[in-house]
């Protein structure tokens, strides 16, 4: 294939897979925002005049409320204590509690948005930060007379500058240097609350402030990022962690005491204390895990509900799921909520109109008011939800051809209309209870009626996805066998009908795209399946004569063979299905290992007794690595694994450098071998020694910031120093080339990466590194063994089983240290020793590159390949890879969800953008292929031949090495 039509098959690659990432969003997760809508508010009294909204950033509910050995005390066996005695107390005496649980993405942006708005934005929303808006929603805040809020710079601005009048909301927040992940977060949290405190002592000597404290719809917002910075760097269950939770306890108590003497405990003061999202036990959030998605909830004060209780030992409602189990408030009435309710429950009770773009529900139980105060406040939650679907389903009907309105609100007496009508007359009439039944079946069915009218479009979107997908994989599979199977020109297309066909089928789809006022995305959505049907259509002569070509190769011509094909293909699908529930159980690639190892067996006996040192290595390093997809992925850092990846890392380079002349041979004409092996040893050991120095300095950053320390200045400059020398050192065997030979080469990646990963590493991942690059050499090693040399050769039906191969090792490069369902399994904290301060994409930017390290190693070593099978054509292995990939993302892509438990939905939207961005690595990494195995000689030498077992004369040797470098 000519290098213009190779780069174009990548460029294509990558476009589609990148707009077809997309689509998700387009489908299942479109943003919910709407405007045009009126407000609504509840017409009676408001319970209270003011309300504090208290949000511990990162707080999960379990750690909230369970005892807990005291993390203060010096004694061996410390007392176990409960470190949120205050809010525990308001628990008992005082409000009403549960569990609010949130939606993915769990990050803070869109927990603080579903809290303070009652919306859940859509998941690709936090992808544009924290700041600012991509759409203007409605809030609490923009509701209230005014808003004053304390806290960090990522989340008050976000609600100041997205206000419809921002005089309304004061925000003041603390400088980014502040959030330092190696120093004591408290200090973050204390200083919100002495900013409060500050705030009200000096409003007693400031008569305006005082008298604009004294009005009514007032908003105290109080931002505490400190447990969320404390769990990212020394994990949830850690005491750091417990002592940050006695620490915003306290707060909160000094808080509401000074509250209620500056307003002389007049009894119009609500509390909310909640939760953006949780944490995991590895110190991170983002997923659907449990842990993210379940915050506490206690609220108490005016118009807040008194706890129910029973006698201890009996259980009341609300604890089923036994997840409170050990909190020893089963006695104790539990109300949970959707995290968007609490929205609704603060408009409530300070007497704002509710948001007009929430979807919350007012949860009745935790107000304390009459039957008929709640059926009128219900009543006006439904009308306002309902609002938004008039406007919705409107909009729909503007652009739809045939539109067809949510059956339960059609015509007749299930309309909307005659349904409010039937509520106002069950108030008006007194039947409370009824209108309150009434109301919250309205609700639900308004709430399924902004689902219809947001999944709408599904069938015709998935159709054209699925289309285009299925599309993708024939068009590749085309192009693979017309470029690398067919070598002749014998093969004429037909264009002319096909075209004409397209064309119209295009115009179709592109009229009902213009008409129904659809996105742009839409258009890309419907091109490329038609184009690619097109394309495969035109060309289908050359892939029946491809198809033929491969069968005669592989000498498929008898009844049997043809049987024994169908099994492998079998077993090829298989493998790919295998993959998909390795996704959802990690363990299944350690069978896949295990299966793998007994892989060389299949050549027999002659070809295992002649490479028995080699096989042997590929059966020990399956068995390792079948080992690493069993371990958990919660890890602790450990300091001695960390070295011990180190030495080995050491170790392996100084082998080479004492026995890599018996492996490669001097070729360079510039200089004499002696001169070109002491230039090459001399940068090998560059190389090493910036692995012994990164060792040094990643035991000196553990070690400080294990005794709260923070990171020394100088091992943060080292620790940079190091990541950039381990980058360009390696350059200068490419400038002095004293070697070409492939196994210099991949010594050379190889310990390129390894300070990287010994300064980015907190647990096994260097000993991961380790092994996947010799379990990747030693592959290679064996494929090339079992093949015959040839000076050219296209593709056959055994390079299935290579592309196959690499496929299952690229999976393993992400699932050997941690769990592909979420990037959040991969820890933050080595990240640490070279950025202390947050800054959420530079973090994410440095964890994401110590991700990839194994697929830079991996595109390497099948760049190799690639020349050493014959050589094949440029790309043809990897461009079979990406044919077959996407089988994958088409299994994902149906089973995304946007319904069912947050793990379900976090996990779902996580298989599929990594499934389908895998496709964009494989493009991305054929190109750094070309870049390092462009001038690399594959070829084997005499004594290499020897090595291989092959029974190959010198001389049919160097005309086979003449006619390659022709």
């Amino acid at each position: 294939m000519a290098q213009l039509g190779r780069l174009g098959f990548l460029g294509i690659a990558v476009i589609f897979h990148l707009i077809y990432i997309y689509s998700i969003f387009d489908i299942y997760f479109v943003s919910p925002i709407v405007h045009g809508m009126r407000p609504y508010g509840v017409n009676t009294p408001a319970p209270a005049k003011r309300l504090f909204l208290i949000v511990g950033d990162g707080l999960r509910a379990d750690k909230c409320f369970q005892s807990h050995p005291d993390p203060f005390s010096a004694l061996e066996k410390p007392p176990v204590i409960h470190l949120a005695p205050f809010i525990r107390k308001k628990v008992l005496e005082e409000g009403t509690f549960g569990v609010s649980h949130t939606r993915v993405p769990t990050e803070s942006r869109p927990g603080h948005v579903a809290l303070i708005a009652g919306l859940y934005e859509d998941v690709s929303a936090v992808t544009t930060g924290w700041k600012h808006n991509p759409v203007n929603f409605d809030s609490l805040f923009n509701e209230s007379r005014h808003t004053w809020s304390w806290g960090s710079p990522d989340i008050l601005p976000m609600f100041k500058e997205g206000a419809s009048d921002r005089s309304k909301v004061d925000a003041h927040t603390y400088g980014h240097e502040a959030e330092d992940f190696t120093q004591d977060a408290t200090e973050l949290d204390t200083w919100v609350f002495d900013r409060v405190a500050s705030f009200f002592k000096d409003a007693r000597q400031n008569a305006t402030l005082a008298a604009i404290l004294g009005q009514d719809k007032l908003v105290f917002f109080l931002h505490l990022l400190g447990l969320d910075t404390t769990g990212h760097s020394y994990r949830p269950y850690s005491k750091e962690y417990l002592r940050n939770i006695k620490v915003v306890d306290d707060g909160i108590s000094r808080i509401s005491q000074i509250v209620n003497d500056f307003y002389y405990h007049d009894g119009k003061t609500s509390w909310i204390f909640t939760a953006d999202h949780g944490m995991s036990d590895w110190g991170s959030h983002g997923d659907g895990h449990p842990d993210n998605t379940r915050t506490p909830l206690v609220a108490w004060g005016a118009g807040i509900r008194k706890p129910v209780k029973a006698e201890k030992g009996t259980k009341m409602s609300g604890h089923d799921d036994g997840f409170a189990s050990d909190w020893d408030l089963e006695h104790v009435r539990r109300v949970d909520v959707a995290q968007a309710d609490v929205a609704a429950l603060m408009s409530y009770l300070v007497g704002t109109d509710f948001p007009v773009n929430s979807v919350g529900e007012l949860p009745l139980e935790y107000i304390d008011a009459n039957d008929e105060v709640k059926a009128k406040a219900i009543f006006t939650n439904a009308r306002q939800i309902l609002e938004q679907y008039k406007v919705k389903e409107d909009k729909k009907k503007a652009t739809e051809l045939r539109f067809k309105p949510y059956p339960p609100l059609g015509e007749g007496l299930t309309s909307l209309e005659s349904r409010t009508a039937v509520i106002q007359a069950l108030i008006d009439q007194g039947s409370y209870q009824a209108a309150i039944e009434k109301s919250l079946e309205l609700i639900r069915i308004g709430l399924e009626g902004l689902k219809y009218l947001q999944t709408y479009d599904w069938l015709f979107l998935r159709t054209l996805v699925t289309a285009g997908y299925l599309g993708w994989i024939a068009f590749a599979l085309t192009t693979v066998i017309s470029h690398h199977v067919v070598t002749n020109e014998a093969v004429k297309a037909k264009y002319f009908p096909t075209v004409l066909f397209s064309s119209a089928v295009a115009v179709a789809l592109a009229s009902i795209i213009f008409l129904q006022q659809s996105s742009w995305r839409y258009y890309l959505y419907a091109f490329f399946p038609v184009y690619f049907w097109q394309e495969v259509f035109v060309r289908k002569d050359a892939l029946i004569t491809g198809g033929k070509i491969l069968l005669a190769q592989a000498h498929i011509n008898t009844p049997a063979a043809y049987a024994n094909l169908s099994i492998k293909a079998i077993g090829y699908l298989a493998t790919l299905e295998a993959i998909v529930s390795g996704y959802f159980y990690r363990e299944v690639f350690t069978a896949c290992f295990i299966l793998a190892a007994f892989w060389p067996l299949f050549y027999g006996t002659a070809f295992i007794h002649r490479h028995k040192g080699t096989i042997a290595l590929w059966f020990v390093s399956c068995g390792i690595m079948s080992i690493f997809t069993l371990l958990p992925v919660v890890k602790i850092e450990d300091e001695r694994l960390i070295l011990l990846g180190g030495i080995l890392m050491v170790a392996l380079g100084i082998l080479y450098m004492i026995f890599g002349n018996s492996i490669v041979d001097p070729s360079s004409k510039s200089i004499t071998a002696d001169e070109q092996n002491w230039v090459s040893k001399a940068i090998l050991g560059i190389q090493v020694g910036l692995i012994a120095l990164s060792m040094v300095v990643t035991q000196s950053s553990v070690r400080s910031l294990q005794a709260k320390q923070g990171l020394p200045l100088g091992n943060q400059v080292v620790g940079w120093g190091l990541l950039i020398l381990s980058l360009t050192v390696p350059f200068l065997h490419g400038l002095l080339r004293p070697h070409t030979h492939y196994v210099h080469l991949l010594v050379v990646v190889f310990l390129a990466f390894s300070p990287i990963f010994v300064i980015l590493t907190i647990s096994y991942e260097g000993l991961f590194y380790v092994i996947f690059c010799i379990t990747l050499v030693t592959w290679v090693r064996i494929e090339t063994l079992q093949a015959e040399m040839q000076v050219f050769r296209p593709l056959n039906l055994a390079d299935t089983r290579v592309a196959l191969f690499f496929f299952f090792l690229i999976q393993i490069a992400f699932f050997g240290t941690g769990n592909i369902a979420s990037i959040s399994s991969f820890s933050l904290d080595s990240v640490y020793r070279l950025i202390p301060i947050f800054s959420p994409f530079a973090m994410g930017a440095l964890l994401m590159f110590k991700i990839l390290i194994p697929f830079v190693i991996i595109s390497v070593n099948l760049g190799i390949l690639n020349k050493r099978l014959g050589p094949l054509a440029p790309s043809s292995l990897f461009m079979l890879v990406i044919a077959c990939s996407d089988i994958l993302t088409l299994n994902f892509f149906w089973l995304v969800r946007d319904e069912g438990s947050w793990l379900d939905i976090g996990t779902s939207i996580s298989h599929y953008c990594i499934g389908a961005g895998l496709v964009v690595f494989v493009s991305a990494l054929e190109v750094v292929s070309e870049v390092f195995v462009g001038g690399v000689r594959v070829e084997e030498e005499e004594g290499e031949v020897a090595l291989l077992g092959r029974d190959v004369k010198s001389e049919s040797v160097k005309d086979r090495k003449l006619a390659v470098r022709r």
